[in-house]
């Protein structure tokens, strides 16, 4: 992955076949950084073009309930807590998928969160 080198990133995956997205955002979080989260809510969803593929992108906010910072550093370079107001202020070239990055920190300070229930398909079997 030399294109995103040496770049700051959200925690990021994908979901596994029969895996639930809420499910898959705590073990993601967990693998690339040691971190036991409780997710509190999601950001709006979005989709963007990577490497010619399209990718929706679901952002969860979260806080940190356990664990201590490790990770694969064969993987992944350094892991660390950054302030949101430091990556506000993060060149083009330090956060990866730049727009994607601010446009979650304009989406969190706007408030922009919504319930996670909106990934319950209780609201659809349970009536």
């Amino acid at each position: 992955m030399d294109f995103c080198y040496g770049q700051w990133n959200f925690p990021a995956g994908h979901v596994n076949e029969f895996e639930n997205v809420t499910d898959a955002a705590v073990r993601e979080v967990k693998e690339e950084t040691g971190l036991d989260v409780k997710l509190k809510g999601v950001l709006p969803i979005c989709e963007t073009e990577l490497r010619n593929e399209t990718h929706v992108i679901i952002r969860f906010v979260a806080e940190v309930i356990g664990g201590k910072i490790e990770f694969d550093s064969n993987e992944i370079l350094d892991v660390k807590w950054i302030d949101i107001k430091d990556i506000e202020k993060m060149a083009e070239e330090q956060l990866r998928n730049y727009l994607v990055g601010k446009n979650i920190i304009k989406d969190y300070i706007e408030n922009r969160i919504y319930p996670l229930e909106i990934f319950s398909d209780k609201q659809f079997f349970n009536k």
